[in-house]
């Protein structure tokens, strides 16, 4: 019984360990140099990472990978400052408002499709928007932030 179990487990292993050892194989030779991987429709990548290789492209059909594992070091490396700086864009907003609005405007966040009130810290300092009124933003499909409407 236990000589039964040991072929079980070994086989199991080996099963396991087929896709991780498939995953890495060489890239062919009809395959673009510098190539990582083929896409599902033909396509081929040459993106450092698997993850979203090939995003629009039906998913990855074979992996090819990177030489060794010094490229996969420096791509979460090179992935930490992107996700800071991009984290730090939401943090605050410009510092001046810009020129226009007044009474009865909202300022309408084209990015978000988020409309902001007089008073509210985001009024003005969005990168990409522009004043109008609430009815106009409103009927346009944008939306008071958090759903709620200015206060007259």
């Amino acid at each position: 019984m236990m000589k039964a179990s040991i072929v079980f487990a070994l086989a199991f292993g080996c099963l396991l360990a087929m896709p991780a050892v498939q995953a890495q194989s060489a890239a062919p030779a009809a395959a673009p140099a510098g190539s990582t991987g083929q896409c599902k429709d033909g396509s081929y990548t040459s993106n450092a990472t698997k993850r979203g290789a090939c995003k629009g492209h039906k998913g990855v059909k074979a992996w090819y990978g990177a030489a060794g594992a010094s490229s996969k070091a420096a791509a979460p490396a090179a992935a930490a400052p992107a996700s800071a700086k991009k984290s730090m864009a939401w943090s605050k907003p410009a510092a001046t408002a810009a020129p226009g609005g007044g009474p009865g405007m909202v300022w309408v966040n084209a990015s978000s499709k988020v409309y902001h009130c007089p008073g509210d810290k985001w009024y003005g300092k969005t990168k990409h928007g522009e004043y109008m009124s609430e009815a106009d933003a409103k009927a346009k499909g944008f939306h008071g932030e958090h759903g709620k409407a200015c206060k007259p």
